[in-house]
């Protein structure tokens, strides 16, 4: 009995930490494909057991990454569809830097967000659907998407059941 439930330890703790890693190498892995002039991101190694330690990212008590705040740092480059796979994600604070290109799609794949700010950058085409799905049918109470170069409108408030979210987007169609 004592064999079958150090097994069953031994599997979540490589299952927990197996998570932290994957989390990191996403982070990382976006990392080395922006510019970071203030080399604000310069303590994300990849050698670490976790992200937890890196400077603009938190975790919660299970070491998974909830919350990345990069604003005001002038970094460039593009948000790569990966972010999609940090699940646990309840802020996401990327307002007022270079980055251009569009919104992933898989960013809607962040059902526990309640903020994401992605104002005051270089990003072009439409806010995708699976993102705006968050108002309805998740958890995001703030999504900022003004000052950048995106197309489409969208309404301002959404009112539903449990919160109101607003969502402030520049209205250029």
């Amino acid at each position: 009995m004592r064999s079958v439930a150090l097994v069953f330890l031994v599997g979540a703790i490589a299952f927990i930490s197996a998570e932290c890693n994957s989390e990191g190498d996403t982070l990382y892995a976006w990392k080395t494909n922006l510019i970071d002039p203030n080399n604000v991101l310069q303590t994300w190694d990849p050698t670490l057991v976790n992200p937890c330690t890196w400077f603009h990212v938190t975790c919660n008590g299970q070491n998974s990454v909830v919350r990345v705040q990069l604003q005001n740092n002038s970094i460039s480059g593009e948000i790569p569809s990966q972010l999609g796979n940090l699940t646990k994600l309840v802020s996401l604070g990327l307002e007022n830097n270079q980055l251009s290109g569009h919104i992933p799609s898989s960013l809607g794949n962040l059902k526990s967000l309640q903020w994401m700010r992605l104002d005051g950058n270089k990003l072009s085409g439409i806010i995708p659907i699976a993102v705006l799905k968050l108002v309805y049918w998740g958890n995001l109470q703030l999504l900022n998407v003004s000052n950048n170069q995106l197309a489409g409108t969208v309404h301002h408030t959404n009112k539903t059941g449990f919160a109101t979210t607003t969502i402030i987007q520049d209205l250029i169609t």
